[in-house]
Order: structure tokens, then C-alpha cells, then sequence
């Protein structure tokens, strides 16, 4: 019975986490090039049941003179529960919102714009950018954005047309003046998430200059959705109960079995 409680307890632990993540995920449905998260649980290994106390004189396997095995027979296996194994991102395209302001930029495929912080140089796909009151392109955290040397790019006071091409060279009326830190790693999973929309990489990790391309005018919605995600909560809550359910039996039972079944009269 206590093996019971913990089996659901576990359960109901991994819902939880799950509850959070999708929480997360509908919070951040406007947030501009963010990526939903997915809590990935695995199963404890199962553990071998086999049946005890059976005599020589008594086997349940011996039929006629033909014995299976010299040693208890197999009831089944037991399942001991499960657990988060890790909180994997859904890289998936984000829908296009046309905008129409120059200083908006979207990455339609592979690549992170880089961005200066106190922690160092950081990575996303929020382009929602402008020029600050000293002329650096920044986030709307007003974070510098960086240029494929990791300085800050600076646009005139003067500039009247701004232009990005594709690649990340940016022009102010007709002159270059910086080529966005446009950037990819081979590895998806060599970035993680560290917040604000911004990911930083795990040691040893080696950015690669981007594949994608890079759209003006335009920012990357976020790709959760408000339906689907309803639905996974819904049925996480459906799950958590059913564990819940489970415990409060497993404790009626044990309850049973010390203050009854265990009673001296």
C-alpha cells in the first residue's frame, strides 16, 4: 500500500510540473518570438513481481510432472511511477505579424539575433527593436543589439530610410551601417532559455552564421496556442485527479487494513 501511495504521488508531482509549464506557455501566447515548452516524463523502471511462500509439495507452475522454472513464478510487473526527464522547447515556426515599423525584424527559419547583457553576450528572436535616444539599435528592454563583431549598431540621428536586407546588413539611406549578429547553432539544444526571451549557450556551444533569413516590418508571433493549450491543461487536470483519486484510495485502504483488518478482539 505505501508503494501505492507513492506510485500516485509521483504522478501527481509530474502533473504539477506539467501544470506549470502550460501555464507558461499561455502567459507568453503574445510574446513576440517565443517558444512553447513541453514537459517530457518518463516512466520509473518497472519492478518484477513473482509470487512467494510457494512449497515443493505446492507449485502453481507444475503441471503433470512439467515445472516452468525452479523458482516462484511470475505474477507481472509493477509500475513504481513517473518523473520529469526534461522541459523540452518546441522550435516550430511562429505565424508572421506584418507591422510595418522598419526597426521590427522576424527570422523566418534557423538563427538568433545577438544581444549585449550583464551576463554577456545573449540570444533571441524577439525583433521588436528601436533606435534608443543614443542611436543604438536596442530590444525593448533596451538591451544593445549586436553586430556580427558583438559591437552595438549605431543608426545616424539624421537617417530618414532604413533598410535590412535579408542576410542582416542594415542601410540607412542607402549606406551600410552595421550587419546584425544573425547567427545558428547545429545543435538546437545548445541554447537554453534564461528568460525575457533571451537564450544563452551551454558551454563548448559555437554559433554558426544563420541559414535563415530575415524579414523587416514583420515580428514572429509566438507558436503556442491558446486552444491547444487549453485542451493539454484540461486534460492534465483530468490526469492529476485521477491520481489524487488514487491516493486517497490507497490511504482508505491502509486505513482499513491497521485500525480493522488489524484489530485484536
Amino acid at each position: 500500500m505505501w508503494r501505492g501511495l507513492y506510485t500516485a504521488a509521483s504522478g501527481m508531482i509530474t502533473e504539477t510540473t506539467r501544470t506549470a509549464v502550460i501555464a507558461n506557455n499561455l502567459a507568453n501566447v503574445n510574446t513576440t518570438g517565443y517558444k512553447r515548452d513541453r514537459a517530457l516524463d518518463r516512466e520509473f523502471e518497472p519492478m518484477l513481481i513473482r509470487r512467494i511462500n510457494d512449497t515443493e509439495s505446492m507449485k502453481v507452475t507444475d503441471f503433470k510432472g512439467f515445472s516452468l522454472d525452479r523458482r516462484a513464478p511470475i505474477v507481472g510487473t509493477l509500475g513504481l511511477g513517473s518523473y520529469t526527464q526534461e522541459i523540452a522547447t518546441d522550435h516550430a515556426q511562429g505565424a508572421m505579424m506584418t507591422t510595418g515599423n522598419p526597426y521590427d525584424l522576424a527570422i523566418s527559419g534557423e538563427g538568433y539575433f545577438m544581444v549585449e547583457t550583464p551576463d554577456g553576450v545573449r540570444y533571441t528572436r524577439n525583433g521588436s527593436f528601436y533606435r534608443a535616444a543614443n542611436g543604438n539599435l536596442v530590444t525593448s528592454e533596451g538591451r544593445n543589439v549586436l553586430n556580427a563583431q558583438g559591437r552595438p549598431i549605431n543608426i545616424p540621428e539624421t537617417a530618414t530610410g532604413v533598410v535590412v536586407h535579408q542576410q542582416g546588413d542594415i542601410y540607412a539611406d542607402g549606406q551600410l551601417v552595421g550587419t546584425l549578429g544573425f547567427v545558428q547553432f547545429n545543435d538546437r539544444r545548445a541554447v537554453l532559455k534564461q528568460g525575457d526571451s533571451l537564450y544563452y549557450a551551454q558551454e563548448g556551444a559555437r554559433p554558426q552564421p544563420a541559414t535563415g533569413i530575415v524579414e523587416q516590418g514583420v515580428l514572429e508571433r509566438a507558436n503556442s496556442n491558446v486552444v491547444n493549450e487549453m485542451v493539454d491543461l484540461i486534460n492534465n487536470y483530468r490526469v492529476y485527479e485521477a491520481d489524487s483519486k488514487s491516493v486517497t484510495t490507497q490511504d482508505t485502504l491502509l486505513d482499513h487494513a491497521v485500525n480493522e483488518v488489524g484489530r485484536l478482539t
